[in-house]
């Protein structure tokens, strides 16, 4: 039997690197009590994904939404919240992730006294990155870039 034997690459792909001062952030709507700050999208990634962190003002919510063929994933990073998905209801807090299937009728509410921060990421893309970049830009504060780059604890 025969091995296939691949050789390793000649030359190395730089990685897209970006910290928090370069992340642009989003309302989607002028009502919104959420903001999303891109990290990565089909145009910076080239790939079809989007990355991004999402920031809950204090009783913020995401409308009901759902979607078609992408899976969304979150990793929360701070602050306290719901997440709801076809009426199944979890508190979440920092350190929780969430995994919403593909067609699941979801929302994630801010419970908690401050603001809710929480990775986000959508595999295949499905327009959300164009929709967020579709809204209004927004400048992240003093108190996101410092949750964003993790000097909020030290």
């Amino acid at each position: 039997m025969d091995t296939l034997i691949c050789p390793l690459p000649t030359s190395c792909v730089v990685p897209i690197h970006k910290s928090p001062r370069d992340y642009q952030a989003y309302r989607i709507s002028p009502g919104d009590t959420n903001r999303l700050a891109l990290v990565f999208d089909p145009v910076i990634a080239d790939m079809s994904l989007t990355y991004c962190v999402e920031i809950f003002d204090v009783g913020g919510k995401t409308p009901p939404n759902r979607h078609q063929i992408a899976v969304e994933m979150f990793f929360v990073l701070k602050g306290e919240g719901m997440a709801i998905c076809d009426g199944k209801t979890v508190p979440i807090q920092a350190g929780d992730s969430i995994l919403v299937p593909p067609s699941g009728i979801h929302r994630i509410e801010n419970t908690g006294l401050g603001r809710l921060y929480a990775l986000c990421i959508m595999v295949p893309n499905e327009d959300f990155a164009e929709l967020i970049r579709s809204g209004t830009p927004v400048a992240l504060d003093e108190e996101d870039l410092a949750v964003l780059g993790r000097r909020d604890r030290f």
